[in-house]
C-alpha cells in the first residue's frame, strides 16, 4: 500500500515505514502529525485518486528530526567579462517516518 501526498509544494510517494525528508514543518521531534493533502492511495489493484485531494484521506507520520541538507553550490560565470559569483545554500528539512495510511 502506498500513497502520494503533497507537502511544502512538493509531492512524495510514501509507504508505511518509509522515512522521507520534506520541507521544514513546525513540529517537535517525536510528535505525530497528520498529513491530509493526500492525492492518491493505492492498495494493489484498488486505486483511489482525489480531485485534487481524497476526501477523508490521511497519512500519519512521526517527526524524527530536523536538519539541513547538503550545500548546493551556485556559480554564475561569464567568460572574458571578468565576472564570477559564488553562492551556497543549505535547505532546512524535517525527517518523517510514515506510520499509517488511510484512504478514508
Amino acid at each position: 500500500m502506498y500513497a502520494v501526498i503533497q507537502t511544502g509544494g512538493k509531492q512524495y510517494r510514501v509507504s508505511e515505514g518509509d522515512t522521507v525528508k520534506v520541507e521544514k514543518l513546525v513540529a517537535e521531534a517525536g510528535t505525530s502529525i497528520d498529513l491530509d493533502q493526500v492525492l492518491m492511495v493505492a492498495d494493489g489493484d484498488d486505486i483511489k485518486v482525489g480531485t485534487p485531494y481524497l476526501t477523508g484521506g490521511c497519512v500519519t507520520a512521526t517527526v524524527e528530526s530536523h536538519g539541513r541538507a547538503q550545500k548546493v553550490k551556485i556559480v554564475k560565470f561569464r567568460r572574458r567579462k571578468h565576472y564570477l559569483k559564488r553562492q551556497g545554500h543549505r535547505q532546512w528539512y524535517t525527517a518523517l517516518t510514515i506510520t499509517s495510511i488511510s484512504a478514508g
